[in-house]
């Protein structure tokens, strides 16, 4: 059985990932996040009712791809369950490479942070940032600059980023 201890050391480790993971089925941070917590009560509460879990990685992320399921069936934007993908060890292996890139990104300085996300996350170039944020293109580019360094360093361990291949 599963102490108290183990599972907050699944919920420590597992948090971000199922995060990321239900991200890709809902498309809604927010709904995501409260899918995985809810996720996690109820596996606490099966725990604690003495459920046996021999396999706690797949079970966590099953229950989250049937809770985001439910969920889509609620809100009536789903037309069919084959459109998300099974658990398998890619799934998951892409939700925890999502989690160290966020993780890494968010680990940015603010503003540092805030021109990364406006290049590569909303598309804008260097000349619509600095009119944005009232400075110089030069200082865009430091940032970005500075933001891949830091991004190169944080991921330095592991595979790069599919979708940061500059890094």
């Amino acid at each position: 059985m599963i102490t108290s201890r183990e599972f907050e050391t699944y919920f420590r480790r597992l948090y971000l990932p199922l995060g990321m993971y239900a991200l890709r089925i809902v498309d809604n941070a927010d709904d995501a996040e409260d899918i995985v917590e809810d996720t996690f009560m109820k596996a606490w509460q099966a725990i604690s009712s003495g459920a046996e879990i021999e396999h706690f990685n797949s079970y966590i992320y099953r229950c989250v791809r049937n809770e985001c399921v439910s969920f889509l069936r609620g809100k009536k934007e789903f037309e069919n369950i084959d459109t998300i993908p099974e658990v398998c060890e890619e799934v998951i292996d892409t939700s925890f490479r999502d989690a160290r890139i966020w993780k890494a990104i968010d680990e940015l300085p603010e503003k540092c942070r805030e021109i990364f996300l406006m290049s590569k996350r909303d598309g804008l170039t260097n000349a619509e940032i600095a009119e944005e944020m009232n400075i110089s293109i030069k200082t865009v580019k430091n940032q970005m600059t500075k933001a891949f360094a830091r991004l190169r360093e944080s991921l330095s361990t592991g595979h790069k980023p599919f979708f940061l291949p500059f890094l």
